[in-house]
């Protein structure tokens, strides 16, 4: 936009804000209103229509253009992986050789049809999108005519308020008179310009729209054969294509099921394929950072083997902001208790304070009781080793659990065993909430 038409722009502005809130008096045109209605039906049509075929060329492009790259795609499917480009036998097909020279016969075959639908194609860039095209240029030489009228009227609209204005007004002093005659010249150029821009629009519009169905006509026209030809050619190719692979006189979903076999389900009994290999329930996951231990363990599996032979933190209770879990073990002087999950690994702990003595920090366990079991952790000894059987004197009594139900050690120090077995506890706390040590299959590890 030029200086001048920005500094028309704002003297308009005023007047176009009343006449969109239509504010005040406004000149109106049946006739051209209607013209214009119809002009703008023209123009979002010749638009769709240009839009439309450009589509629907580009679309049938693109689907002869997707088959060869789809038929590329499954040849490379049916190849072997190859081995060292030194082994010959890496080179030796041992995979599909028929579909593979299937896959080839029907690229040769889409190429073709590529080739012969050609001229078709073009004929539609031709004869529908480039005309339409010529008339949407036309329309928007059309359209700049019809924004110079829209402008001519809110001059004229202008102009003629501020005469009225003026010539209503009673005591007129020297520079009012000099104001109605500018208002008056003012007045008599923008009616005569908005006058012409109406109406040659009013005149010329109509032959517009006769032009219009004599353009329509022949260009559907051609556009639906042209459509004909490319359905007709699409047909025929493919209704003689002959591929010993393919046996066309089965149904698809047939010939698909055949061909397939029982691949679907081979597939699905590696066990690659399965996300959860056990159905038992998963270890839960650590809700913290790991405890001061030295030296890291992976976790283990989901389903863990024979419990090795070690000795370990035993897990006695999960701890929670609301009630504690109950025990994954047994004692055998005790009743039986009801288990309902398994306990999470122990949270972090202070580096000083025992790995078997210390509590589990919960949302719902004070920290002041925290500070006391941490201050009577430091105070204690750590528990004397037990003695071995051979150089007791007396008999000494061991006090065993039994696990209620498999556990997985998360990490180092952890204890893992299975259902059933019987392990010895080594340290024990009077607290049941708390981790205990012990003994599994006869070998002692010593935490640090």
């Amino acid at each position: 936009m030029s200086f001048r038409g920005f500094q028309k722009s704002v003297v308009r502005a005023p007047q176009q804000f009343k006449a969109k809130f239509n504010i005040g008096e406004h000149t109106k045109d049946a006739v051209y209103i209607d013209s214009e209605r119809r002009f703008q039906e023209l123009e979002a049509e010749t638009k769709k229509l240009h839009d439309e075929s450009k589509k629907y060329s580009d679309a049938i492009n693109g689907m002869l253009r997707h088959q060869i790259e789809f038929s590329k795609a499954m040849t490379e499917i049916y190849k072997p992986i190859s081995g060292r480009v030194s082994d010959p036998e890496s080179l030796k097909i041992q995979g599909n050789p028929e579909g593979i020279r299937a896959c080839e016969e029907y690229e040769a075959v889409v190429k073709d049809l590529q080739e012969t639908l050609a001229p078709e194609l073009e004929m539609i860039e031709s004869r529908v999108v480039r005309p339409a095209n010529e008339l949407m240029d036309v329309i928007k030489v059309i359209r700049k005519t019809a924004t110079k009228r829209d402008h001519k009227k809110l001059d004229y609209d202008r102009h003629r308020a501020t005469l009225k204005k003026l010539q209503e007004k009673k005591d007129r002093s020297a520079k009012d008179e000099k104001a109605l005659w500018k208002a008056e010249t003012d007045m008599e150029q923008s009616t005569q310009e908005f006058n012409y821009f109406n109406d040659l629009l009013k005149d010329e519009l109509p032959k517009l729209f006769g032009l219009e169905r004599e353009f329509i006509q022949p260009l559907f026209q051609s556009f639906y054969y042209m459509q004909l030809n490319i359905f007709y050619t699409l047909h025929e190719k493919m209704q003689h294509c002959d591929i010993g692979y393919f046996d066309l006189t089965l149904d698809i979903e047939e010939a698909f099921n055949m061909k397939r076999g029982d691949i679907q389900e081979q597939a699905e009994k590696l066990s690659i394929v399965k996300f959860k290999t056990t159905g038992l329930k998963r270890p839960p996951k650590y809700g913290g950072a790991k405890p001061a231990i030295e030296g890291t363990k992976p976790a283990g599996l989901l389903t863990a083997g024979p419990s090795s032979g070690s000795t370990s933190t035993i897990p006695a209770i999960t701890s929670g902001s609301t009630a504690a879990a109950t025990r994954p073990w047994q004692r055998q002087t005790a009743e039986p208790v009801a288990v309902e999950s398994a306990p999470p690994p122990y949270s972090a702990m202070p580096p000083a304070a025992s790995a078997s003595a210390a509590p589990l920090r919960s949302p719902g366990f004070p920290t002041s009781s925290l500070a006391a079991v941490a201050a009577a952790a430091k105070s204690k000894p750590p528990p004397p080793k037990p003695k071995p059987k051979a150089l007791s004197a007396v008999p000494v009594h061991v006090e065993t659990c039994t696990a209620l139900y498999d556990y997985s050690a998360q990490a180092e120090g952890d204890l893992s065993f299975r259902v059933g077995d019987v392990i010895e506890v080594v340290t024990r706390t009077a607290n049941e909430n708390e981790w205990w040590t012990g003994k599994l299959h006869g070998n002692y590890v010593k935490l640090n």
